[in-house]
């Protein structure tokens, strides 16, 4: 399975992620979203988005492991991977037919959104 990651840059951004290397990625409180994080398993792909001004994404990580313990607030490691060569803007995704009923054009305000192959592959350029 792979999802998208949304993160406001100046609170914490891809650039930060590549630093440490790896992170909790917790305190979402959208229940979708919540749901979305308890579904993750080790080795899911992910996409890094950046909000605000910058509207795209930016970076990829993988999840490292999950848990649920807490099942209103999972915690999922996520480890960084690289940088995407050509970061896909909020504006191409939505002219994009493969997001027509994504979550991510659909929800646009949804933190942790699925992406099937054929999405994560058309954003990553992989």
């Amino acid at each position: 399975m792979h999802y998208l990651l949304k993160t406001e840059p100046t609170v914490y951004g891809f650039a930060e992620l590549q630093k440490e290397g790896s992170t909790i990625w917790d305190g979402v409180t959208n229940p979708v979203a919540v749901k979305n994080l308890r579904g993750m398993k080790k080795g899911d792909k992910l996409v890094i988005y950046h909000t605000g001004d910058e509207k795209r994404a930016v970076g990829t990580a993988t999840v490292e492991s999950v848990s649920a313990d807490d099942p209103k607030n999972p915690q999922v490691r996520i480890k960084a991977g690289r940088l995407i060569s050509h970061p896909v803007t909020l504006a191409e995704i939505k002219t994009s037919e493969l997001f027509t009923d994504s979550p991510l054009v659909r929800q646009g305000r949804l933190s942790v959104v699925p992406l099937n192959q054929e999405q994560y592959e058309w954003v990553t350029g992989r």
